[in-house]
């Protein structure tokens, strides 16, 4: 995409991280804001900032899992501004654990952010930014556990995992149409954010009723040191996501440190070795 003044980017997850970063960069750009959250709190403070510094937005409380909630919000957002052009499919959760101690409960919720968001946002969306015969530019984040697989993360491995396929296959189908519609896919390390507070947002209904083990809260604590202790911002990842956008980027690895842990699982599997640990 190359204009951006006046047109539509919708959010999801925007009340935080690197989804308000996001809507920060995009109203900068002179578009206008759908801003989409759970946290209701979150939405209005991150509407009123942007509204305050002239953007126009608007915020809609939506629970990405649900594919109701999704199509409401593209609803919204077509009577608010007529028109979508930039979709980013962000909200995501992070539980961790060893897999075979994740309950029913724990996989129902990360698999509903990450994956099911993802799903639910290119399944109605990517519908109306074809119909209008315009430019447009989905942007799914799933993470640099989506090129590798640390342990302790399998529930947000295989949910990344699987954006990185579904992102791959969008842009497959989309070049085989020959449309103006492109996406991308966001493959950040650690980087400040609020992700390792994300049980706040957990649904009363998939609460994990087992209590936490002291390797579950140690892997917790680590988690958080390691997203504070990241060296780019939330803002540094928008303004590459931003630049993907505009250059019709797919991959967007902003990470470089990364990248031979990512090199080296692909050695392991093509000389069909068994997986190195990538910590």
């Amino acid at each position: 995409m190359k204009a951006f003044a006046g047109r539509v980017a919708v959010v999801t997850g925007a009340g935080s991280g690197l989804g308000r970063e996001l809507a920060a960069r995009f109203a900068r750009e002179g578009m206008k804001l759908v801003l989409a959250d759970v946290d209701e709190a979150a939405l209005a403070r991150i509407e009123g900032e942007l509204k305050a510094a002239g953007a126009a937005a608007i915020a809609v409380r939506c629970d990405v899992a649900s594919g109701a909630d999704v199509e409401a919000l593209a609803a919204r957002a077509l009577d608010a501004f007529g028109a979508v052009h930039v979709v980013c499919n962000n909200a995501g959760v992070a539980p961790l654990g060893v897999v075979w101690e994740n309950s029913v409960a724990d996989w129902q919720w990360t698999l509903g952010v990450n994956l099911w968001g993802v799903i639910h946002g290119v399944r109605v969306f990517t519908p109306i930014l074809l119909r209008q015969q315009d430019e447009g530019h989905i942007v799914n984040t799933a993470s640099v556990a989506g090129l590798i697989a640390p342990p302790g993360m399998g529930m947000y491995n295989v949910s990344k995992h699987a954006v990185v396929a579904l992102t791959e296959t969008l842009h497959h189908d989309l070049a085989a149409r020959g449309v103006r519609v492109k996406c991308s896919v966001v493959c950040p390390a650690y980087f400040p954010s609020g992700i390792a507070e994300s049980e706040r947002a957990r649904p009363a209904t998939l609460r994990e009723a087992r209590a936490k083990t002291d390797e579950d809260l140690a892997r917790e604590a680590n988690m958080r040191k390691a997203v504070q202790s990241g060296r780019l911002s939330a803002a540094d990842i928008a303004a590459r996501v931003f630049e993907a956008v505009r250059d019709e980027r797919f991959y967007v690895l902003t990470h470089p440190r990364i990248l031979p842990a990512v090199e080296a699982r692909m050695r392991d599997i093509l000389e069909e070795r068994n997986p190195g640990s990538p910590v």
